[in-house]
């Protein structure tokens, strides 16, 4: 009698398999047709007793969910693609062998996470442009995805799940840097960037292009360690910062991305010394960068050192003649050094000996004046909408007595406010 019973549980059993199998066939035939709603239909019939059933035909289940979540591959529904994305993670994790046959869904699925989430970072939704960009790196395994998932975090202000990707980077390895076949067009000299190798190849036998050469893109690696060391100190945890940054430099010493890495940290907790002393060692491993004499000009006047701060933005100028934020910088410096003069003149006295010293302090605030226009002048050539400068510019003239300069730049800076 009991082994009676055993057989026709057995028997049971297997209906219910078959069950399972016929519903999830109508649902792929389903597919085929476009009907996305009916093939989750009978999936959703075929749920309840999926636990009955081998791996094989669990991995199917989960395989055709996913696709008919995807829809047509165009889907845009967040939802969806997050459930398309657990579905085909749920089938390859129970049948690897499937890697194949989701080929085409995986690609369309992540085309579809990543070109939302550059819809999200674009309208500023962050944290949104974060957890599609995640998805998407759950499925593909493609750590660029990672990356953009956690510079997106940091821009949501989401620092525990930056710090965790950021850290899932590093351990995996990752710098971002790839190989680029680039060759040279012949007609225009433009150095072009091919796919592959061998598209390049073909190209070259074209006869229009020259000078084939393999181009590396830069690390992101020190950005990575720059950003975890900066979240750090945002939550005022200068040991980890500290810490990760150590590490870091030590490994890599000549690295050039640490070097700014840490000398971005250095300057955020205060020490300008040692942010001066990397930046020197960055200066001279690329001396024809402008924003590195400019950067070095802000801390110089951050210690005092109105000499050096000096020569930094000079040498930033040499560089980049438009440097704007360079022009500004350097006319600040100059009108700093009036204060001492102007606190001298209100000590004088009326004596002869008292006014003829006022002459001369005066005439040597008019100097300064006089040394600041150029500067101004060329920074509202290159950005004649900032009204800070017109306004400066403007009781500089008053200052001097040049009315027609003067009552130019109020004009120009009543049209501005308005």
């Amino acid at each position: 009698m009991k082994k009676r019973i055993l057989i026709t549980g057995l028997a049971f059993v297997s209906a219910i398999s078959f069950g399972q199998k016929k519903e999830i066939k109508k649902a792929e035939k389903a597919l085929k047709s476009n009907d996305f709603k009916e093939a989750l239909a009978y999936l959703n019939e075929a749920e309840p007793l999926l636990g009955t059933v081998d791996n094989d035909m669990k991995a199917q289940f989960y395989a055709t969910r996913g696709n008919a979540l995807l829809g047509n591959g165009v889907a845009t529904d967040y939802s969806n693609l997050k459930g398309a994305a657990d579905a085909f993670a749920k089938a390859l994790e129970l049948d690897p062998k499937l890697e194949s046959q989701l080929a085409a869904s995986l690609q369309n699925l992540r085309a579809g996470l990543i070109n939302g989430a550059i819809k999200d970072q674009n309208a500023g939704n962050f944290e949104l442009a974060t957890e599609k960009l995640y998805t998407s790196y759950t499925v593909s395994k493609d750590m660029d995805d990672l990356y953009f998932a956690a510079g997106n975090a940091v821009n949501a202000k989401d620092y525990d799940s930056s710090l965790k990707f950021y850290q899932m980077l590093l351990d995996a390895g990752y710098t971002g840097e790839t190989k680029e076949f680039v060759a040279t067009d012949k007609e225009t000299g433009e150095v072009i960037p091919f796919e592959t190798e061998q598209s390049r190849s073909l190209a070259l036998k074209s006869g229009q292009y020259i000078k084939p050469e393999i181009r590396v893109t830069a690390s992101r690696k020190g950005e990575i360690l720059r950003n975890m060391t900066l979240i750090y100190l945002e939550q005022g945890d200068n040991d980890k910062a500290t810490s990760v940054m150590k590490a870091a430099r030590e490994e890599n010493p000549d690295d050039i991305y640490l070097m700014r890495a840490e000398a971005d940290m250095s300057y955020k907790m205060g020490d300008i010394t040692r942010y001066n002393q990397i930046m020197n060692q960055i200066a001279a491993t690329d001396p024809d960068n402008p924003e590195i004499y400019f950067n070095m000009g802000v801390a110089s006047a951050e210690l005092g050192d109105t000499d050096k701060a000096l020569e930094h933005y000079n040498r930033a100028l040499e560089l980049k003649p438009d440097y704007e934020a360079a022009l500004i910088n350097i006319a600040v410096l100059k009108l700093s050094t009036e204060d001492a003069l102007v606190e001298e003149m209100n000590s004088l006295g009326n004596s002869r000996a008292d006014n003829i010293r006022y002459d001369e302090l005066k005439e040597q605030r008019a100097d300064i004046y006089r040394a600041t226009v150029p500067y101004l002048t060329k920074a509202m050539e290159l950005n004649p909408n900032n009204p800070d400068v017109v306004r400066t510019l403007m009781n500089i003239y008053g200052q001097l007595a040049d009315d027609a300069n003067y009552q130019k730049m109020k004009a120009k800076l009543a049209t501005l406010e308005k």
